[in-house]
């Protein structure tokens, strides 16, 4: 009589990736619970919307030895603090805005997107923008007439005219400063901001 171990039967190993399976999904919705914490505007590493309220700079942490967001003293967009519901509103507008316009069929967003033009991650502390004091109504004019507005890359590559509105391009300006106070972990990696270069 061939009496087969139990490790080796079939059944056992049905019932291990049932086990497995189960598992596994435990483990994936714990981890995506987690995650969410971690991503949510306000968590440690995001910031809330209301930091486009304050100054916002990327440096270099020798302890951590990686780039990490500086948050400093105030400096509202357009010169008007928003609050918490305000902030909110205008930096959502801003994202829904730039999903609205595909701006990741050439621009990189987090990671996500293309390399055909810059980088939007940090684009709030680009040197290109030239003066930090005029830095909005120089966005504004941009996002609204980019090819008469254009800022120097040295590619020859032109943003072309999106049909942006005022609200929309405020909107947009609100994602990108909220955006560049997120800790990303170092990415990029050493990119010199607008006021690195003032220094």
């Amino acid at each position: 009589m061939n009496h087969t171990p139990l490790w080796a039967s079939e059944s056992f190993w049905k019932k291990v990736a049932i086990w497995v399976t189960a598992g596994s999904f435990v483990l994936l919705i714990v981890l995506t619970f987690d995650s969410m914490s971690k991503v949510q505007a306000g968590s440690r590493r995001v910031p809330a919307y209301s930091v486009i309220n304050q100054k916002i700079d990327y440096r270099f942490d020798a302890q951590l030895n990686r780039y990490m967001p500086v948050i400093g003293g105030d400096e509202p967009l357009f010169d008007r603090p928003l609050s918490e519901a305000e902030a909110e509103a205008l930096v959502t507008l801003g994202k829904k805005t730039t999903q609205a316009k595909n701006c990741i069929n050439c621009h990189t967003i987090l990671g996500n997107g293309a390399y055909y033009a810059p980088d939007l991650t940090k684009s709030w502390l680009d040197p290109n923008w030239i003066d930090a004091g005029n830095r909005e109504n120089l966005m504004l004019a941009f996002l609204k007439n980019p090819p008469g507005n254009a800022r120097t890359y040295g590619t020859g590559r032109r943003m072309p005219h999106l049909g942006i509105t005022d609200e929309e391009a405020r909107g947009v300006i609100a994602f990108l400063k909220w955006m560049s106070a997120i800790d990303t972990n170092g990415f990029p990696h050493n990119f010199k901001t607008l006021y690195a270069q003032e220094e």
